[in-house]
């Protein structure tokens, strides 16, 4: 491709003496850094940064940003992310002064307002999950997993009860066996039964006296319910573990059921997805716990108490796990959940879940002429179709589809997960998508199903990048580029 402003990097435009901002001399006398910093932390050299005029670095990253696929700008089906509209009055009110200069080192009697909002996030959480206390500590879902599981390691310790194992669906998130062991636990694997439910024998002969915790997500990641999580939790419960509810898929339920009612013990929001934070690039996330009674002691420190005088972060709980994230945790995003919850309500609530499910639902009957849907004709809000007859037949690949579909402006479905389903494409529209929307890309995921192999195979056509080496990218990271 011929290099121009708009594909140079940084290093490529790099002219040495441009400077963005030039600063006046030095009025004061000059302090060397080897005075005001260890022998050790200097660096021999400058960084071989980039040296470009103020226009020239907006202008490139600008034209970045138009390259870029983000949910303003297109659909973004990808499966088990939730990846619906963030509304721009939130970002509005975030931004607020009162709101955007606190500093979480000030005291709780100059941030009230703020205290209160949070403790009201605590309540709002714990009614949404049907369970007793919760922690907005931890910064996103995974870590949310891992501090209940830590909350849960700490409970079995304080009983004396020496437990080792953490059961796992093969149709859980795939963070969840991550989250276990990193927590010091053993991860065994439960199948799942043809119906793409938990085998309910399997789990009765895995689960014995060594079983602290069965995590299960529920719906699950081929977007089926599973209806039998009275009994499951029975099961567990009758073995003195805990049941742990990755809340990735939360969407799906809220207002129409709470974990805590179908015998849930611990559980975790993606407050980003959930409700509606940014999202993407690895962050900004939130991803509070909420637990029973018997686990609030346990939870991360401090949490926001409300008292005769007002409100105040509470750290003296003496079996606390401890910190799990900087000061109080992603405020940010936080504040925005609690804008969105605010707005809409219990009944809005309701309806997010309602709609979330009804244009999956119409997807899936769009979709499933064509392509296999393994699992049924109804879904909650996600399903998984697969291309493994467009593999068998004619050789095109789940990637092959989801590269094609960048074409037509849309981000790809989640590919190649779940595992248990062979070529899977993973679809999530979300309720903020309109019926003209799931038209269009159902007529594209039709198109493309009949389109020439060879033509899907070398798809995308129309951007400026094609196929990447990602496996290459990922094992040999570039860390230091620079004009040559």
């Amino acid at each position: 491709m011929e290099k121009n402003q708009s594909t140079e990097l940084l290093f490529e435009m790099s002219r040495p003496g441009r400077r963005c901002a030039r600063l006046p001399e030095c009025d004061v006398p000059a302090a060397a850094a080897k005075d005001l910093l260890p022998a050790a932390a200097l660096a021999d050299a400058p960084p071989p940064l980039p040296e470009a005029a103020e226009i020239d670095v907006v202008r490139h990253f600008v034209n970045l940003s138009t390259k870029n696929m983000a949910i303003d700008t297109n659909f973004y089906p990808l499966g088990s992310c939730t990846m619906k509209y963030n509304p721009k009055r939130h970002e509005r009110l975030a931004a607020l002064p009162g709101m955007a200069e606190l500093h979480p080192l000030q005291s709780d009697a100059s941030c009230q307002g703020m205290l209160e909002l949070l403790w009201e996030m605590q309540n709002f959480l714990a009614e949404i999950a049907g369970l007793d206390g919760v922690s907005l500590q931890p910064a996103a879902g995974a870590q949310g997993e891992l501090t209940a599981l830590l909350v849960a390691a700490a409970y079995f310790r304080d009983r004396g009860e020496k437990r080792s194992r953490v059961l796992i669906p093969d149709s859980a998130h795939g963070t969840n066996p991550a989250s276990a062991a990193i927590a010091g636990f053993d991860t065994v694997t439960i199948k799942s039964d043809g119906r793409g439910l938990v085998d309910l024998a399997e789990l009765g002969a895995k689960l014995d006296a060594r079983a602290a915790v069965f995590m299960i997500t529920n719906p699950n990641t081929l977007g089926i319910f599973d209806h039998q999580i009275a009994e499951i939790t029975d099961l567990v419960h009758r073995q003195g573990a805990l049941v742990y509810l990755d809340g990735a898929n939360m969407n799906a339920i809220l207002g129409v059921t709470r974990p805590g009612d179908f015998g849930v013990d611990m559980m975790h929001y993606n407050v980003h997805k959930t409700f509606t934070g940014p999202h993407g690039a690895g962050g900004p996330g939130a991803g509070p716990i909420a637990v029973r009674e018997p686990l609030i002691p346990f939870l991360p420190a401090p949490v926001v108490v409300k008292t005769a005088d007002g409100f105040r972060l509470d750290y003296d709980r003496a079996k606390s796990i401890g910190r799990v994230r900087s000061f109080f945790g992603n405020v940010g995003i936080l504040l925005r959940g609690w804008l969105y919850i605010r707005t809409l309500g219990p009944d809005g609530l309701r309806e997010v879940s309602e709609n979330a499910v009804l244009n999956a639902n119409y997807l899936l009957s769009r979709l499933k002429a064509v392509y296999d849907v393994p699992h049924g004709d109804r879904c909650m809000h996600e399903f998984v179709a697969s291309a493994r007859r467009l593999r068998k037949e004619r050789g095109v690949s789940a990637m092959d589809v989801c590269k094609r579909l960048l074409d037509f402006g849309y981000h790809a479905p989640t590919v190649y997960f779940p595992l248990v389903v062979p070529e899977a494409l993973m679809i999530e529209p979300t309720e903020t998508e309109s019926k003209e929307t799931l038209d269009a890309f159902a007529d594209a995921m039709i198109r493309i199903h009949g389109e020439d192999a060879t033509y899907l195979q070398q798809a995308p056509h129309t951007l400026g990048l094609s196929r990447p080496d990602e496996v290459r990218a990922a094992r040999q990271p570039i860390l230091r580029w620079k004009a040559e």
